[in-house]
């Protein structure tokens, strides 16, 4: 493989690693919604639209840093692409909550719990991806099992939309399918980060 980092170039791959860091704080936060009172809604799903506002700030200074970088660890365009696909997950996760709190829902299915489940552990794996960026060797199972566990997601959603038709009044399975389809949407653009990765993989075997 090429060897073109030096030191003083891991910067725009720390602001990546913080940018997934934020999603796994974000899961923490919709976890702790999942089991609170609807009067408590509002803070936290205020607290998520903070932790949404901080990685688009990431976002940010991740495209400052490659304006005003003379040389950066990968092609422009595939850290672009991997902020953004990251800058999409939270916000979906976000609109998750915000559903929720709008909708005050409680009693949410433990489906939505299995979906968060995947995107954290998702979101772990990223941190930790993102940091070797320098060294796509050590990337492939980070590829394969993001892959795997979007799979996993997929099934679930099919099985939760299934018995959200079969358990709940017409309304009430419009929202809860609402929420359904943000989590299994975040799932998605965890998948397009680790495609994302596999790409530069191919392109520098």
């Amino acid at each position: 493989m090429k060897l073109r980092l030096f030191p003083q170039e891991r910067a725009g791959l720390h602001i990546l690693a913080k940018m997934a860091g934020q999603i796994v704080l974000g899961v923490h936060t919709l976890s702790e919604l999942l089991g609170a009172a609807p009067q408590d809604f509002d803070a936290l799903a205020e607290r998520l639209h903070q932790q949404d506002a901080t990685c688009t700030e990431l976002h940010a200074a991740l495209l400052t840093h490659m304006r005003t970088s003379f040389i950066n660890p990968l092609p422009r365009e595939d850290l672009y692409a991997l902020s953004r696909y990251l800058t999409e997950a939270m916000e979906k996760l976000d609109g998750a909550a915000e559903l929720i709190a709008l909708y005050k829902l409680e009693r949410i299915p433990r489906r939505a719990s299995d979906q968060l489940e995947v995107i954290a552990r998702q979101a772990e794996l990223t941190v930790e991806a993102m940091h070797k960026l320098e060294d796509l060797d050590q990337l492939e199972e980070y590829w394969i099992e993001i892959l795997r566990l979007a799979k996993r997601a997929e099934r679930t959603h099919r099985v939760f939309v299934s018995e959200l038709l079969k358990d709940n009044t017409p309304l009430q399975y419009a929202r809860y399918r609402d929420i359904a389809d943000q989590l299994v949407d975040v799932t998605r653009e965890m998948r397009r980060v680790a495609t994302q990765v596999g790409s530069i993989i191919v392109q520098e075997s």
